[in-house]
């Protein structure tokens, strides 16, 4: 029983920190074109022009580096610089779609 509720403790805290975690959020192309959506869970959500979820998978902090899994099987990285992430020859700042406030 108290390694459950352990278990169930760190598992929180884990939540807890990855909800806080500085690049959770929305990241966007200059043009708002392509969007990712970083959740806390690790999961993504990639939106591309009217196509809200285009691609959703998994992805991986480690220090300013990125990793995607994306759930049909294909894999990309990006790096954070300076407050701007840097993915596949893209450059996305923190930010809402354009023309929504």
């Amino acid at each position: 029983m108290t390694a459950a509720l352990l278990s169930q403790s760190v598992k929180a805290e884990e939540a807890e920190m990855q909800a806080n975690h500085p690049y959770v959020g929305l990241w966007v192309t200059e043009d708002s074109y392509i969007r990712h959506e970083l959740l806390p869970n690790g999961r993504y959500i990639e939106a591309r022009g009217t196509r809200e979820r285009a691609y959703e998978g998994r992805y991986q902090v480690t220090g300013t580096h990125i990793d995607y899994w994306d759930d049909t099987g294909f894999t990309a990285d990006g790096d954070f610089i300076d407050g701007v992430l840097h993915h596949a020859g893209m450059i996305f700042h923190r930010g809402r779609r354009a023309g929504k406030p």
